[in-house]
C-alpha cells in the first residue's frame, strides 16, 4: 500500500515530499489542481497513520511493516529483506519503493490518494507488482471527481500499461517547458506558434530540411536572413545553446 506522505504519528499534515523524506520528487505535485477541483479539509494520508489502523482493523493477524525515506538504510534493507522472503505479508510506503525494487511474490498494490502523483510516478509504482510467474493488480484509489483533469489522469493511467503513450500524457499535463533555452521544467516556453506534441510532424519535417542545411553551412554564412533571425532570437544565449546542440 502506497502512502503519500510519511506523517509524524500524531496525524499532522507533513508532505511526502519534504527535504528530508527522500521520497519522489513529485508527490504531491497535483496539489493546487486538486484544491480548485474539490473541497476536502483532510490531508493526504500518511503510512505512519494507515499502518497501524490496518494492523489493529482489517489486516489485524497479518504482519504489516512500515517503508519511508526517513528509516535508516540499514532499516530499509531489514524491511525490505523480510517482504522479498515472505515474512511481512503488507508493507505500507512512500513512494521510497518507485524504483529498484523486484519483489518477485509482490502481486497486489493499492495506491491511496492516487490522484496526488504524477502520471510517470503511477506508472512506475505499478511497475513493482506482478514481476514474478503470479499477475499483478494496482488499485488507484481517490475521491477526485469524475470529469476532473485529476480523474481524467488516473482513468487514462487505469485504461493502458503503455509507458511511451504514458509519457506523451505526462508531457501533455506538465507542458515542455524551455526547449529552446536552458529551462528543465514549467510551463513557460520559447515556442510561439508551436506546440510539441500538436506539432510534431511539422517539427519533424523542420528539422528534417535544416539538418543538411546545417551541416553544409553551420554558421548560415550563406543564408543571412536566416541567420539574423536566429541571432535575434537567441540573443546572448546563443552560445550556450550552440554549444549544447
Amino acid at each position: 500500500m502506497v502512502c503519500p506522505r510519511i506523517g509524524d504519528g500524531t496525524g499532522g499534515d507533513e508532505s511526502g515530499a519534504s527535504a528530508d523524506d527522500g521520497d519522489g520528487s513529485d508527490v504531491l505535485q497535483f496539489a493546487g489542481e486538486l484544491e480548485e477541483e474539490q473541497e476536502t479539509k483532510r490531508p493526504p494520508l500518511a503510512v505512519l497513520d494507515v499502518a497501524p489502523e490496518l494492523a489493529g482493523g482489517p489486516l489485524s493477524g497479518l504482519r504489516v511493516a512500515i517503508m519511508h525515506g526517513r528509516l535508516t538504510p540499514d532499516e530499509k534493507d531489514r524491511v525490505m529483506t523480510a517482504f522479498a522472503a515472505g515474512d511481512v505479508d503488507v508493507l505500507v510506503s512512500t513512494t521510497v519503493i518507485e524504483v529498484g525494487v523486484d519483489v518477485p511474490n509482490a502481486t497486489v498494490m493499492v495506491i491511496m490518494d492516487a490522484e496526488r502523483f504524477g502520471v510517470s510516478q503511477l506508472h512506475q509504482l505499478r511497475g513493482r507488482v506482478g514481476r514474478g510467474r503470479d499477475p499483478g493488480l494496482c488499485l488507484l484509489v481517490t475521491e477526485a471527481l469524475p470529469e476532473t483533469p485529476a480523474r481524467e489522469r488516473l482513468d487514462a493511467v487505469a485504461e493502458t500499461g503503455d509507458g511511451f503513450q504514458l509519457s506523451r500524457l505526462d508531457l501533455q499535463q506538465r507542458r515542455e517547458g524551455d526547449v529552446l533555452g536552458s529551462a528543465q521544467a514549467g510551463r513557460r516556453s520559447s515556442l510561439k506558434l508551436l506546440r510539441l506534441l500538436e506539432d510534431e510532424d511539422l517539427i519533424a519535417d523542420a528539422r528534417q530540411e535544416a539538418a543538411p542545411l546545417v551541416t553544409a553551412d553551420p554558421w548560415l554564412e550563406g543564408h543571412p536572413a536566416l541567420k539574423d533571425a536566429i541571432d535575434d532570437f537567441l540573443g546572448d544565449r546563443r552560445a550556450d545553446f550552440l554549444d549544447k546542440a
